[in-house]
């Protein structure tokens, strides 16, 4: 049986995935499945630096059925979102070039509608800065490691979100 070990400086940023301390292909795991309503776009925009733990979630997304568009910092982030209109939009706060709470305002003054797509990621859960945007904002903020099941919910809940406001 192979799997993806963990390397130690993913360590930082994984939860045990289903009781295993490495992350397994869906296909020798039970991992938590995202249910969402089809409506077309399945497009997540995920900003993300660190390329392992990116490479970690682009593989969860593809195995739920999202398209996905992965870059490293808000800068690439705007380029994409002037591009397409995504369904999620799943965001470090803490990236070099563009930090996550100021794309999430670029976003909001160029195409508003996509601000309430977003849920943050953070290693840094109780800074002043996430303390600030979890006051201003109506979005998720998951705490680094992820818990996919905790990822897999909040996906899911944008979606339907979008159904409705859409309606």
């Amino acid at each position: 049986m192979s799997s993806i070990p963990i390397k130690p400086n993913q360590n930082r940023f994984l939860a045990a995935v289903d009781g295993f301390r490495e992350y397994r292909p869906r296909s020798l795991r039970n991992s938590p499945q995202i249910e969402t309503p089809s409506r077309g776009s399945n497009e997540v925009l995920l900003l993300e630096d660190d390329s392992d733990f990116s490479a970690v979630l682009v593989e969860f997304l593809r195995e739920n059925g999202f398209q996905v568009v992965a870059v490293r910092n808000g800068v690439e982030g705007i380029r994409e979102v002037l591009q397409s209109d995504f369904e999620v939009i799943l965001c470090d706060l803490m990236m070099p070039a563009l930090c996550g709470d100021t794309f999430f305002r670029a976003v909001g003054r160029m195409r508003p509608h996509l601000c309430e797509r977003f849920i943050f990621m953070t290693g840094h859960y109780g800074s002043q800065n996430v303390k600030r945007l979890a006051a201003s904002a109506n979005n998720a903020i998951l705490a680094k490691p992820l818990v996919f099941s905790e990822l897999a919910e909040q996906i899911a809940f944008v979606s339907v979100r979008n159904i409705h406001l859409a309606a």
